[in-house]
């Protein structure tokens, strides 16, 4: 029963994410536009630039434009893995 409803969430998940696109205006060729290691880089800070972008509009969270899914999966590791959030997240009390 548990499998089944795994294999479900997983299946559902992979689903929505299908529908995903991203618009051609946010992805770019261009020698100079923001890749895999700028994503690493702007994933890692993204908390302070989220706290700096509440005060000034001049400075962003993510870049546009990108490479597009090498800068996406920077960021998602840069945000996961340098940020802590899944080291945090899955810390258990050792009571």
């Amino acid at each position: 029963m548990k499998a089944t409803r795994i294999l479900i969430t997983a299946a559902l998940a992979l689903a929505l994410s299908a529908c995903a696109s991203q618009i051609d205006a946010g992805v770019s060729t261009e020698p100079d536009t923001p890749g895999f290691l700028w994503g690493v880089w702007h994933g890692f800070i993204f908390p302070w630039s989220f706290i700096g972008s509440l005060f000034s509009p001049d400075i962003a969270v993510y870049a546009v434009p990108n490479k597009g899914g090498w800068y996406d999966f920077g960021f998602f590791l840069g945000v996961t893995v340098l940020g802590g959030g899944s080291f945090f997240g899955s810390k258990k009390s050792r009571d």
